[in-house]
């Protein structure tokens, strides 16, 4: 039995399991070799727009009036295109939270799945979580994980630029999967 796996709400997870099982059993016991993916993506992140892709969901518990601020923490749901141009072809939503985790600079925590919709991925996403600096213009950030083809994924790099407000955040990745 095949599970429908075109929306996720119909899903068959005894068969699903078994897609899983069978999946490590013919790839990780049979030593396969890793394979290398190099992506090159963009996820537009708005805070300050009619509609959002990121909202507080926290503020922080201080007397300070900024909207951003120690403390506080967002929930993010946002395109993901391969272009900087907001209106190109969308190919997933980059989707967590984030929070604002430095006192001495400003650092990000963040809990970030990148969702692949379209093409070659599809279907598939990678699990961020870190530490994200967010003055330097170079930064490192570790994958968990993913599923679908990047399942057992692990990162070598990512790099990102972005400001404090509505953000073009472009990512360079490699990634190690089976």
């Amino acid at each position: 039995m095949s599970p429908n796996l075109d929306n996720g709400n119909n899903v068959d997870h005894a068969s699903t399991s078994e897609i899983v099982e069978k999946w490590f059993h013919d790839h990780i016991q049979h030593h396969a070799k890793p394979k290398l993916t190099k992506l090159h993506f963009f996820v537009h992140d708005n805070v300050i727009a009619d509609n959002p892709t990121s909202v507080l969901i926290a503020p922080a518990n201080t007397d300070n009036i900024a909207s951003i601020a120690f403390g506080s923490t967002y929930a993010m749901d946002a395109p993901i295109t391969l272009d900087s141009d907001p209106s190109s072809e969308l190919i997933g939503r980059a989707q967590g939270t984030f929070t604002f985790a430095g006192q001495a600079e400003p650092v990000l925590s963040m809990v970030i799945n990148l969702v692949i919709t379209e093409g070659d991925f599809k279907r598939s996403s990678i699990s961020i979580l870190g530490n994200n600096p967010i003055s330097h213009d170079y930064r490192e950030m570790p994958i968990l994980g993913g599923t679908g083809v990047f399942r057992m994924a692990c990162l070598q790099w990512i790099p990102s630029l972005l400001t404090l407000q509505n953000d073009i955040l472009e990512y360079h990745a490699i990634i190690q999967h089976y």
